[in-house]
């Protein structure tokens, strides 16, 4: 096989310099918006003029149509010639219509007259020898009738030359009867498909020239053969299928100097346009949305080529959103040949309102009821039709409280990055359980923060987020009645400013990875005390969360680690709790330790056991790698937690509007056991 040396591609126009001899069109109806050229298949068949005419044969025998045929182009049949000859070479010494009569031999007499051939043979249409063997035995394979020594009729004859055209080698095939001394000989003289010496495909752009050339190597210096050809461009219309892409092969037209011209089809996106309509599907003039807030959400733009796969992304993203009751992308043919216009056709929902619910501290060690909290909010999600976002929301409980405005703008004005910004303010009182435990005598603990703070973020790579922002932060300890504390129970400090409260800025820096489906995660985070004023905090604070999933058969398995340390002057408050629902589970909130560092260890193993029901079992580990002593006051110490410890137990999960709800029974090292309820995944 020739060497494909000189091999270059330029889509949208791509040409091999190094295929047939006659132009070739067709046009394909799966794309109702493609206009492509309908061309014809015009081999040029000549015929000579018979020295001697059967007359039956030459006035029955119907000829094939010289067709070119594609498995996806059922209506591409064009119409050729051909004829069959009785020639005579001049030795053979028999002149006039009725000496050669004489030597037909009719088998059959009822309206099927058939004759008598003694030989068989392949010729070009030059009547001489093909070059190529393996060309003749392709044709002699190809009849079924035709066979030396046989009585064939017209209708065999006409049969064979139509195998002979279908095997997809040949442009013409002409049978001509040949009488000579030994008797009857049938000859096929037929033209072959020129030579692939060459490929040009045009409108290509996001088919890859490699996917095109490695198509046709095998194919180079070799006759075309058109079923083979059919068949490779079953595979680059696949190729476009397989992807979503609106794309084919629209047309191929076989050039005289054996090169193959093949025209692709692209639909290219021409607009986008977003239709609103209200709950019944009637198109409603105008939305509350603003319509670039929308297409700004849109990976599909205009000039690429439409990809059905990315506009099902597209339709989750603008769902996504949660101003949107439904969404669909409808494609319409363009003005223009080769381009598609989309209508996004979407359903708003309600975009304010006020909820209630509840759910659980994750700081109450006595009981459910004592930390069960009780909610109302208001919400609206697109505030100014932009998607931005307002949240005023109030949770009480028996001990906790939080007061919390919020507003989000999810995509920053101007920004092409999808940068995001949040600005918060909230009152909360929690309990303060979780590094000081319970205070004799029954009176409980609470710390109240008010706090403010700004934060951006926005997508750094696939599946990586990256966040900043600054947040300032007044804390203090309060007993049962609401008066500041600045000492606990055990006489540690509450403050470390040695006041009843203490002030921070803080600057937040956190990087974000996750993986596919939720399968993986990782967190790391670092926040950073800033002294603005001398009585303001500064410490540095590191936390880092890991997660994965690991799918075995029916059952999950599920490994998290998670660790931190803080270097500086911090709260006790804010030193690191381990133990408890979310921590190690068989201890109560906070019971293992306290301390600047700290590690947690969980390994999981869930498994479907009826419905939306899962079991589980599990084990954990926590510890403050000795660092509790190092905390202010060291609050662990005095309350005797042993700074290290683990649990292993079983539970249940149920999906629920609400998220998975946990409930889980735990043993601990010390072998006291203890029941746990959650809402949500553990972090």
């Amino acid at each position: 096989m020739p060497s494909n040396d000189c091999v270059e591609f330029k889509p949208p126009f791509i040409r091999i310099p190094l295929f047939f001899s006659c132009p070739i069109s067709i046009q394909n109806p799966k794309f109702p918006f493609f206009n492509p050229p309908f061309a014809c298949h015009s081999p040029n068949i000549s015929s000579q003029k018979p020295k001697f005419s059967i007359t039956h044969f030459l006035n029955s025998i119907k000829l094939p149509e010289n067709v070119i045929k594609f498995p996806f182009f059922s209506k591409a049949q064009l119409p050729g010639s051909s004829e069959l000859s009785v020639s005579q070479p001049s030795e053979s010494g028999l002149t006039g219509l009725t000496q050669l009569k004489e030597e037909l031999s009719p088998v059959s007499s009822e309206g099927d007259e058939r004759v008598l051939i003694k030989e068989v043979l392949v010729r070009g249409k030059d009547g001489n020898e093909l070059e190529k063997k393996e060309l003749e035995l392709e044709v002699l394979m190809a009849l079924k009738d035709s066979k030396p020594n046989s009585a064939l009729s017209v209708q065999d004859v006409q049969e064979d030359v139509h195998r002979v055209i279908d095997s997809g080698s040949f442009v013409s095939c002409r049978p001509v009867v040949v009488d000579s001394k030994d008797g009857i000989k049938l000859v096929f003289e037929v033209e072959p498909n020129q030579e692939l010496r060459g490929l040009v495909c045009e409108g290509a752009n996001v088919l890859p020239s490699k996917f095109i050339e490695d198509s046709f190597q095998d194919g180079y210096g070799k006759v075309v053969n058109v079923r083979h050809l059919g068949g490779v461009i079953d595979s680059i219309n696949g190729w476009y299928m397989e992807r979503g892409l609106f794309g084919m092969v629209s047309g191929v037209e076989i050039l005289s100097d054996g090169v193959l011209k093949l025209q692709v089809s692209e639909a290219e996106v021409n607009d986008i346009s977003i239709r609103f309509l209200d709950k019944e599907m009637h198109e409603k003039p105008v939305g509350k949305t603003k319509p670039e807030t929308i297409l700004r959400e849109l990976s599909t733009k205009k000039g690429q080529i439409y990809s059905i796969n990315q506009g099902k992304r597209d339709v989750e993203t603008v769902l996504a959103m949660g101003i949107m009751d439904d969404v669909g992308i409808i494609p319409q043919p363009s003005g223009e040949t080769g381009k598609v216009d989309l209508v996004m056709n979407v359903v708003e929902r309600v975009s304010g309102g006020f909820s209630a619910g509840g759910g659980l501290s994750s700081g109450i060690t006595n009981g459910l009821l004592s930390g069960f909290i009780g909610s109302l909010s208001y919400c609206h999600k697109n505030l100014f039709g932009k998607n931005q976002k307002v949240n005023v929301s109030l949770e009480r409980g028996q001990i906790d409280s939080i007061f919390r405005i919020a507003y989000q703008v999810p995509w920053i004005d101007g920004d092409n990055k999808r940068t995001r910004s949040s600005i918060m303010v909230q009152n909360s009182r929690n309990p303060g359980t979780l590094v000081h435990g319970e205070q004799p005598g029954g009176s409980s603990l609470t710390i109240d923060r008010v706090t403010a703070g700004i934060e951006v973020s926005r997508p750094l790579r696939p599946k990586l987020n990256g966040t900043a922002g600054l947040t300032f932060q007044h804390s203090g300890a309060r007993d049962h009645s609401g008066n500041p504390l600045s000492k606990d129970y055990y006489g540690s400090p509450l403050a470390a400013s040695g006041n009843f409260h203490d002030n921070m800025l803080l600057s937040k820096c956190e990087l974000g990875y996750t993986g596919d489906s939720g399968s993986s995660m990782l967190v790391f985070s670092m926040e950073q005390g800033l002294p603005i004023l001398p009585e303001w905090l500064c410490f540095n604070r590191i936390n880092s969360r890991l997660r994965k999933r690991v799918k075995a058969g029916p059952a999950n398995i599920l490994l998290s680690l998670s660790g931190g340390h803080v270097v500086g002057s911090f709260s006790p408050h804010e030193a690191f709790a381990i133990g408890g629902t979310d921590s190690v589970r068989g201890y109560d909130e906070g019971a293992v330790g306290s301390g600047r560092s700290y590690v947690v260890g969980c390994g999981e193993i869930s498994f479907p056991l009826f419905g939306p029901v899962d079991g589980a079992l599990f084990a954990d580990y926590g510890s403050d790698l000795g660092s509790g002593p190092s905390v202010l006051g060291d609050p662990a110490g005095a309350r005797l937690k042993p700074g290290s410890g683990y649990g292993y137990g079983c539970g249940i999960r149920f999906e629920s509007p609400l998220g998975p709800l946990r409930l889980e029974y735990a043993l601990n090292d010390s072998q006291g056991g203890r029941f746990h309820f959650g809402v949500g995944y553990r972090n």
